[in-house]
């Protein structure tokens, strides 16, 4: 699960992080209100979406020479009149896509006196099964190019979290930042609290871009993104209450409700499966057959017929998809239990396009006799190979 900025950098505060003051803002004058409560006399507006490269964007609806989604403002008026360009406009961003996302917030922050830009994330290294510290004196806007072009400015330091974070762990961040005297203590203690934010709020990602030193000397958390394990949200109910539903796919939205794991792809077949290894295999052998898969669906180790007509539902939403390959394997989940719930489904749902069918696993047979007895145009396979023939032949066939 993804948050805005400004709500990343309440978490942050929690734990002592420094950041500059901000308010966030829905409405134009939510937005100026909030010059009043900052210092001022500069402000910073910025776009709040689930997506960087927000400096960098461009807004559909503005002239092409327009500013981006982060704008530095010297008065009120300007702060107004960056509003109304922001709110409720698309941005878009090279993590966007062209699509880009509809600005609904903003936040709105005190200007900062820049001397230097860094930067510092965090991640799970599943390699190491650590956490890996990830560190540059190249902070700001172009550091995708400097982890293209200049690999070596990038220091990457891990943390086994059975022992936690060291003091030699902060040395080694503050070392490869090239601080020294008070600012080298501050990349100290500032590592730390990242550190224990991370792994206290069950991150999987934590970005500092930039992290500023100031010219009075301070280091400053300037920007962040910060995501979660959804699998540890239950810890973590004012975490989850975080969420913005209008941020993600709506389809995605939807399965969620019903414990399903989807993403929508590019593709026309789409794809419904018990299992993440099951689902990778299945579009892996629809690319290998010559289509495309329209969507990751796993409906997991409890299928049943709730799920799996959600799943159709959701399928169907996707006005790309021309075809539909079931690929189940019955094991907690018995094959004739599925074969129920996928012929009820189709029924539901008013199935309008070529649905391919493999089952594997306890009660095969009954499942498949299931199936064949529906008196739906349901097309059996014999096993994933002949199921992707099958189902990628039926939509070329559409076509």
């Amino acid at each position: 699960m993804n948050i805005h900025e400004y709500q990343a950098k309440e978490l942050l505060a929690k734990f002592g992080v420094g950041i500059p003051a901000g308010i966030p803002a829905l409405t134009v004058e939510e937005a100026v209100a909030a010059t009043s409560q900052l210092p001022g006399p500069l402000y910073v507006v910025k776009a709040q979406i689930h997506a960087g490269g927000r400096g960098k964007g461009k807004f559909k609806e503005l002239p092409a020479d327009a500013k981006g989604g982060v704008r530095l403002a010297k008065s009120a008026a300007d702060v107004e009149a960056f509003a109304k360009e922001m709110l409720g406009n698309t941005l878009v961003t090279v993590q966007t896509g062209e699509a880009g996302k509809q600005v609904n917030r903003l936040y709105v922050t005190d200007g900062v006196d820049i001397a230097r830009e860094y930067y510092l994330s965090m991640v799970v290294d599943r390699a190491s099964s650590r956490v890996a510290l990830i560190v540059s004196t190249e902070g700001g806007m172009d550091i995708e190019e400097v982890a293209h072009a200049t690999p070596e400015k990038i220091t990457t330091i891990t943390v086994d979290t059975a022992t936690g974070f060291q003091p030699h762990h902060g040395r080694a961040v503050a070392f490869a930042l090239k601080l020294s005297g008070d600012l080298n203590k501050q990349a100290q203690k500032i590592s730390k609290q990242l550190y224990e934010a991370f792994v206290a709020l069950d991150c999987d990602m934590l970005e500092i871009n930039p992290l500023v030193e100031t010219k009075d000397g301070k280091l400053l958390v300037l920007d962040t993104k910060m995501s979660f394990d959804s699998n540890a949200l239950y810890r973590h109910p004012d975490v989850q209450a975080l969420r913005d539903e209008t941020e993600e796919d709506p389809a995605e939205v939807e399965a969620s409700k019903y414990d399903l794991a989807y993403i929508k792809l590019d593709g026309d077949i789409g794809c419904m499966v018990n299992g993440a290894g099951l689902a990778m295999a299945t579009m892996d052998i629809i690319k290998l057959n010559g289509s495309f898969p329209a969507n990751f669906l796993d409906v997991g180790g409890g299928a049943n017929k709730e799920k799996v007509t959600a799943a159709f539902k959701i399928i169907l939403r996707d006005p790309n998809v021309k075809g539909i390959l079931v690929n189940i394997f019955g094991g907690i989940m018995k094959c004739d239990i599925i074969a129920e719930g996928i012929v009820a489904a189709a029924k539901e749902v008013n199935l309008s396009v070529p649905l391919v069918v493999r089952l594997e696993g306890t009660n095969v047979q009954q499942g498949k006799d299931i199936l064949a007895n529906s008196g739906l145009p349901i097309v059996a396979a014999n096993d994933l190979g002949d199921a992707a023939k099958k189902i990628v032949a039926q939509v070329q066939q559409v076509a």
